[in-house]
């Protein structure tokens, strides 16, 4: 199949959405969890968050426009500064789907969804009790991407949480051993399986 963009554009909106959404491939599937100044817990899932340094240890994800509806994730982490970012186990990846559900401010999609809302040595936002990955991050800075208007929310990683047994010697977090959940497109969901691991790359050793 060839598809050129005014092919794309043409495309009804729903299979639109779903055709861009998946030619990424696998993405991370987390649950971003945050609480308003209020006190107001949230929970909402994510397919965006990627990596952006090492050191300072930074992550960013993409958050759509402001303009569609309220974004209660964007305005807790804005007030408060502070977020979790939450592997999504496998055995619970229909309750953490419906997470993006249009709740009201004022209702706790940890509560509505099934998930436990989980506070670790003091740190003012949530994580998930039941995410065998978690992540407290501070907010840095918020990106403005002009091309569609959404924004790029950078934070900086201050707490790390998972068993010892998935990460090797050498810092190698075994995911398939975590039984965390992957995402294509906007509604399908991958167990995922470690099929290779290589060494540092270098032209000068290639095997091949």
């Amino acid at each position: 199949m060839h598809l050129t963009k005014e092919d794309i554009l043409s495309t009804p909106k729903i299979k639109r959405l779903n055709i861009i959404n998946s030619i990424t491939g696998i993405k991370p599937a987390n649950l971003i969890g945050s609480r308003s100044m209020e006190g107001d817990s949230n929970l909402a899932i994510f397919s965006s968050v990627v990596h952006l340094g090492s050191n300072p240890a930074l992550l960013g994800f993409v958050l759509r426009p402001k303009t569609e509806v309220r974004r209660h994730t964007y305005e807790n982490i804005t007030d408060s500064g502070f977020y979790t970012i939450n592997h999504i186990p496998i055995t619970r990846i229909e309750r953490a789907h419906y997470t993006s559900a249009k709740f009201e401010k004022d209702e706790s999609e940890f509560e509505k969804c099934g998930f436990t809302e989980e506070y670790i040595k003091g740190f003012e936002a949530p994580y998930v009790g039941e995410s065998p990955l978690k992540i407290g991050m501070r907010h840095l800075e918020s990106v403005p991407i002009k091309a569609n208007e959404t924004i790029l929310v950078i934070g900086e990683i201050l707490h790390l949480h998972f068993d010892d047994d998935i990460m090797d010697s050498e810092g190698h977090l075994d995911l398939e051993k975590s039984q965390t959940a992957g995402i294509s497109g906007l509604n399908s969901y991958y167990e995922l399986k470690k099929i290779g691991q290589f060494p540092y790359a270098r032209k000068s050793d290639l095997p091949f």
